[in-house]
């Protein structure tokens, strides 16, 4: 026997185009594999996150269900670190996200010792730092902010607690083909289900396949998809860092707040965490990011500091350095006379978690369409963003919001959850929205990049205007706390 080829055409309504693809038939066998309703790649908090929802659902919680994730999910369900130390690997939360995971009992699960709401963010030009805008939000915080691995052990808790779903933990996908041509017109006709196939061999059949398995999805791949966009210029430099503690400070700012800062090289963020302690997203080129990893632990600290408080101009001098960088800072404090204000500056910080400093690159991707017949793609598999706007897990529980609802919607109706009418409910929902936040960041990232003078003075008037209109800066942190998400 041999395998045979079809082609066929994926129109996705979003370009208006046409993108060709093929897709591969599994060889006829006698076998038959097990048949689930739905089989999701990728048991990361998006995943995860789409299973804790669907049996959650009373009108979805009996579907088979199966996930498939190459790391060993025991070790996430035993995931345990010290009080006074937390990992690299943090979220910022916004309220809609934190309502849904409430919503369907995972946040029941979540150690909130190690959650920390904040309820300040500023932020401001780092070519013109009297250009500031802040958030403020008395009655509930701007964003959460967690550890992945806290989330994700909740999820995993919620889904214990309820009917089971068949994991193949510790273990990669080998292929995935369409079903094979039934053997005989008695046989089930499994032609259009995409087979899974296991690195142990054994096949998994799906009515429905989702893709949560990140920026290289196989999922994806198989499907034929495009995923179009490109790769910035940039790492993102991440670290756990501790603060000075606050007797060092008035008293008069007692509460956790977020910072960012626009650079010429890009942007830095410091997100609390508990105990006094944060996270660092530095946006930067490769090779400011390389020469930060290289730096011993007291530079290392000397050079955020620096970000939040020198110019441009000092902190890409004292970045070439080899060493050296925390007598630098000392001297042109001095100089500069910068006063330590929280309302201003972070707290200094005074040291950096072992082991905790390390890069990613940072990319644009926008998939074609986030469906195809008996397909979906959810998370990083049919978007990445840019980490600016804290927005990427959002967006990623936001596609899990969706598209469980169009599953709970077809099945309540008696439709056929992988049939791609019924699909076209969640890409029609999302593809847009998603859209249009990758373009707004994107946006972002490129005007604050240009250091002309001008364009510096044209972005600090207008980030000046909107600190002073009230409702309009209430609007926009609705819009990027997803407000218009909904948890029914």
């Amino acid at each position: 026997m041999h395998i045979i080829l079809r082609t066929t055409r994926l129109t996705t309504t979003r370009l208006s185009r046409t993108t060709p693809f093929k897709r591969h038939y599994a060889i006829p066998t006698s076998a038959n594999p097990e048949i689930y309703d739905i089989v999701c790649v990728g048991g990361g908090p998006v995943g995860l996150g789409l299973l804790a929802a669907l049996r959650s659902s009373p009108v979805a919680e009996n579907l088979k269900i199966a996930l498939i994730e190459s790391q060993d999910l025991e070790r996430v369900r035993i995931w345990h670190l010290p009080p006074n130390t937390y990992s690299n690997r943090a979220s910022s939360l916004t309220p809609s996200t934190v309502s849904f995971l409430s919503h369907i009992k995972v946040w029941d699960h979540v150690d909130t010792s190690r959650v920390q709401p904040y309820h300040h963010m500023r932020v401001w030009d780092g070519l013109d730092d009297s250009s500031a805008i802040s958030f403020s939000s008395h009655e509930s915080p701007v964003a959460q902010m967690t550890e992945n691995q806290n989330l994700t052990r909740a999820l995993l808790s919620q889904l214990d607690s309820l009917r089971p779903v068949s994991f193949f933990d510790n273990t990669k996908v080998s292929s995935i083909e369409l079903g094979p041509s039934p053997l005989s017109p008695e046989s089930l006709d499994l032609s259009s289900y995409p087979f899974v196939t296991l690195a142990s061999g054994q096949t998994l059949a799906a009515r429905l396949l989702v893709g949560a398995d990140g920026l290289n999805s196989q999922v994806r791949s198989f499907a034929g998809i495009p995923s179009r966009g490109w790769d910035y210029d940039c790492h993102g430099v991440v670290a756990t860092l501790k603060h000075a503690p606050r007797d060092l400070y008035d008293d008069h700012f007692q509460i956790a707040i977020a910072y960012q800062r626009f650079l010429s090289s890009g942007p830095i963020a410091l997100l609390p965490l508990p105990d006094g302690f944060a996270t660092l997203v530095w946006s930067t080129t490769p090779t400011m990011a390389a020469q930060l990893k290289s730096l011993a632990s007291k530079d290392f600290v000397a050079m955020v500091n620096s970000a939040f408080r020198l110019s441009n101009v000092d902190i890409q001098y004292m970045i070439c350095q080899k060493s050296g960088q925390v007598d630098e800072l000392a001297w042109r404090t001095r100089v500069t006379g910068i006063r330590e204000d929280e309302n201003l500056y972070p707290r200094l910080i005074l040291s950096v978690e072992a082991n905790s400093v390390a890069s990613f690159p940072l990319r644009y991707r926008q998939a074609d369409s986030y469906i195809s017949s008996r397909l979906a793609l959810i998370g990083d598999a049919a978007h990445t963003i840019h980490p600016l706007a804290g927005q990427g897990l959002n967006m990623g529980f936001a596609d899990v919001q969706s598209l469980a609802k169009a599953i709970e919607y077809t099945v309540a109706h008696g439709g056929d959850i992988g049939s791609e009418i019924n699909l076209e409910r969640y890409n029609s929902d999302m593809w847009i929205q998603n859209n249009r936040m990758l373009g707004v960041t994107d946006k972002l990232h490129k005007w604050y990049g240009v250091g002309w003078g001008p364009l510096v003075g044209l972005r600090g008037l207008g980030l000046r205007i909107v600190d002073r209109l009230g409702p309009f800066k209430e609007f926009l942190m609705r819009q990027a706390g997803g407000a218009n998400g909904s948890t029914g």
